[in-house]
């Protein structure tokens, strides 16, 4: 029998943040960074893509967040034959009714993990990449909505392994944002070793949120006060991505972040504040979450870009 949601009608929304990243935390041992990164990636009403080995807790993950918020989760393993419809659902020919019917595919859950997502052919990446941006499905003449809230969890592995492919810009830039998880430190792998199969952990997680209470915190980030002192900072940072803007051979290598990417920095610094507990946003939340955001939308890769946002965190003047 599924556990209900305990009403927490008095208890800060900071405080419920850090119960959910602390029963986080008890299943995806050692990593408090990418968690936080990922719980502001879905607050932000964004889609996170992590990159890294198979092994590492990537799907655990996803289905401890699931499980965590009281949200349906579903998962699709991309393969070299995953066709759109896998995806997004079909319409099969009902004998009884004389019509066809429609059968919803994973797409239309709350939390959807895209599995090796590299490995699928383009056609397929691109149908769920367009569900992500519209948050809706359109079939056979009819647009069917996606679930709200709606949060895609995409893998890849490193594109030097066999049978991966990187996704092109124009999809990266789907995804709010990009981060790994790494191999974990000595004392989480010890934890890890001697606590047994966490993902076997997860269906007895107690849900400590549901669809309701995370739509409202997710309005509630949006709503975070941004002062035009940390707009100018924003802007500086988006200015310094962009280097040099003329043409010439280092062009590509400098490309820099669009006005677009602007905005989802400071949704995604706007959520960070929210789990800080704070209703206005600060330079270290900007700083906290730009390399995430920042890394996969500029050239080199999101490692190279990552280490580059770092470097200009370092160099562009806090105001």
């Amino acid at each position: 029998m599924p556990v209900r949601p305990v009403s927490h009608d008095n208890v800060p929304v900071r405080e419920r943040l850090a119960a959910v990243l602390s029963q986080l935390e008890r299943i995806v041992v050692g990593k408090p960074a990418p968690l936080r990164l990922a719980l502001a990636c879905l607050l932000a009403r964004g889609h996170l893509l992590i990159e890294d080995i198979p092994g590492v807790g990537k799907s655990t993950l996803a289905q401890a967040l699931a499980a965590t918020l009281g949200l349906k989760y579903s998962r699709v393993q991309f393969t070299s034959d995953l066709l759109p419809a896998d995806v997004l659902g079909l319409s099969i020919f009902d004998t009884q009714t004389q019509s066809f019917r429609f059968h919803p595919g994973p797409i239309f859950s709350s939390v959807v993990l895209a599995d090796e997502i590299n490995r699928a052919p383009p056609k397929t990446q691109s149908a769920l990449l367009e569900a992500m941006e519209e948050r809706q499905v359109s079939q056979d003449g009819q647009t069917r909505p996606l679930p709200d809230p709606f949060f895609v969890i995409a893998t890849q592995n490193p594109v030097e392994q066999v049978g991966a492919y990187p996704l092109p810009e124009s999809q990266l830039d789907r995804f709010l944002m990009a981060i790994d998880l790494g191999y974990p430190d000595p004392a989480a792998e010890r934890e890890l070793l001697t606590g047994g199969d966490r993902r076997a952990q997860i269906p007895l997680l107690p849900p400590l949120s549901d669809p309701v209470t995370l739509l409202a915190w997710q309005r509630e980030a949006a709503a975070a006060h941004v002062s035009p002192a940390l707009l100018d900072y924003v802007q500086a940072l988006l200015a310094a991505t962009r280097g040099n803007t003329g043409g010439g051979a280092d062009a590509g290598a400098r490309r820099g972040l669009s006005p677009r990417a602007g905005l989802l920095l400071m949704a995604a610094a706007r959520a960070w504040a929210l789990l800080s507990g704070r209703p206005m946003v600060l330079p270290e939340d900007v700083q906290a979450v730009f390399p995430s955001v920042a890394g996969h939308r500029l050239a080199g890769g999101a490692r190279a870009g990552a280490l580059r946002a770092q470097a200009l965190l370092r160099a562009v003047a806090v105001p």
